[in-house]
């Protein structure tokens, strides 16, 4: 049984950072570590994670590694309100709009954060303050 996740993200996109604080004040099933996919500690712990860096990643205490769409579901799994959720979209009738939209989500994420009217997106770059260039991201 998974008792704990690490979601890496990054930690130079404002919209990364806004859902990182919103499921830090969600209820959580299981404990939940938030670390910058692009920190030292990231590198040294989890550098043969060949998508770190590139896209969101959850590992969870018993080794297991997600990435992109799947790993957007397990952070959904982790969370008490919206478990059902994942198993929904996890499921054969709805895996590929779950697919679909966190690949929308991501491709778009500087213009959505600007959408919510985050200053730093507004130029198009959409880092964060005082934060150094975000690595590719898909």
């Amino acid at each position: 049984m998974i008792k704990r996740i690490i979601v890496l993200y990054d930690a130079d996109c404002a919209l990364c950072v806004r859902c990182r604080h919103w499921m830090e004040h969600q209820a959580a099933l299981v404990e939940i570590e938030f670390m910058a996919s692009g920190s030292d500690e990231a590198a040294t712990r989890f550098g043969a994670v060949p998508w770190l860096g590139q896209d969101l990643v959850v590992v969870s205490d018993r080794g297991e590694v997600w990435a992109g769409p799947a790993a957007f579901i397990i952070a959904l799994w982790a969370l008490e309100g919206y478990r059902e959720w994942s198993y929904w979209l996890s499921g054969d009738t709805l895996s590929k709009v779950a697919e679909r939209f966190f690949h929308t989500l991501s491709g778009n994420r500087k213009w959505i954060a600007g959408w919510f009217g985050h200053p730093s997106c507004a130029s198009g770059s959409c880092k964060l303050p005082g934060a150094a260039a975000a690595g590719p991201y898909r």
